[in-house]
């Protein structure tokens, strides 16, 4: 019999990719409290993330900052080996463009090892993300845009410093290709060494500028997926698709900057999607099903985000927060 399953019954053959998981960190997960519902809570997020061999979970969120809920997962589930850290999106909803909503993130926790490990300018609300979703005017009007020249606005050179001196990720957000280049330019001048730009949409040309002012890159699994072709609610309850992302244009940067300079990550947590774990190993299959060499998944997959987000227990990192 040539078929597995009938030649074993009950048992399933492995499923291609799992090995990838192991040592793992999925840096972008969706798996707080939220408007809509999602796949997965946070401690179930937590408890697969373990089964399946991860090292670290990043949790993201567009209506608060989620260093206290990652505080949380690592008090009540450190044991399952699993370095959960959060951080703050400034949206309007989790106290925007603010310094001060920036300084409460950084601190917040239980008194040790919290505090956020990434800062991110907005997801949503930027002119860029509104213009995509075809939003009036006069919301456009309230978003973060970029200049095309002079320094940048207020308050985001305070925001910068901030993450600069309690060296955690500045995050550059849904922003434009060319604002994004200015951005992480502009960062890097005032030090910031901790970078993370969101490159699904980026060319290669903007993506090598970005990775010269030593920002990683970061591509993750949505904008590649079926769940851009939904029309779903992200902040309110209006319902925007996004368009798709060009997977072999992500190949192209990824072959020109080397894995050194990317970091995949499932942005899962949606119902349109699988859940964070699956999702994380269907985006590394597709890179893996392209050619894409097993070392250097583990660099995207494992080492980059570990070093960036300083997961706990790798080699030269110290406590997480401390």
């Amino acid at each position: 019999m040539t078929n597995h399953e009938n030649a074993f019954p009950g048992v399933r053959p492995p499923v291609s990719g799992m090995e990838f998981l192991a040592g793992a960190v999925d840096s972008h997960v969706h798996c707080c409290p939220h408007i809509n519902r999602r796949t997965v809570t946070l401690f179930d997020a937590v408890r697969s993330a373990s089964d399946h061999g991860l090292v670290g979970l990043g949790l993201m969120d567009v209506f608060s900052n989620t260093s206290g809920l990652a505080a949380l997962a690592n008090l009540e589930l450190g044991h399952l080996g699993v370095d959960v850290f959060g951080g703050v999106i400034l949206e309007p909803y989790a106290g925007g463009l603010s310094p001060r909503a920036v300084a409460t993130a950084l601190k917040m926790g239980y008194g040790t090892g919290g505090g956020a490990r990434f800062v991110s300018l907005p997801c949503h609300h930027t002119a860029f993300v509104a213009r995509s979703e075809k939003r009036s005017p006069a919301y456009i009007e309230t978003t973060l845009s970029i200049p095309e020249a002079g320094p940048l606005p207020d308050p985001l050179p305070e925001i910068v410093d901030l993450c600069v001196e309690a060296d955690v990720v500045f995050n550059l957000g849904h922003l434009s290709g060319p604002e994004a280049v200015r951005v992480a330019q502009a960062a890097a001048e005032r030090g910031c060494t901790r970078m993370l730009a969101p490159a699904g949409y980026l060319t290669p040309d903007e993506a090598k500028a970005i990775a010269a002012a030593g920002c990683m890159l970061e591509f993750s699994f949505f904008v590649f997926s079926h769940a851009t072709d939904i029309p779903q609610t992200m902040i309110d309850s209006e319902r925007h698709r996004f368009a798709r992302a060009d997977f072999f244009n992500a190949l192209e940067i990824v072959e020109a900057l080397g894995p050194e300079n990317i970091v995949l990550s499932s942005d899962s947590g949606a119902l349109v999607l699988p859940p964070p774990v699956e999702a994380f190993r269907e985006f590394i299959m597709m890179f893996a099903s392209s050619g894409v060499a097993p070392e250097a998944l583990r660099r995207m997959t494992a080492d980059n985000p570990a070093q960036l987000f300083k997961v706990r227990g790798r080699p030269g990192e110290t406590e997480a927060g401390s």
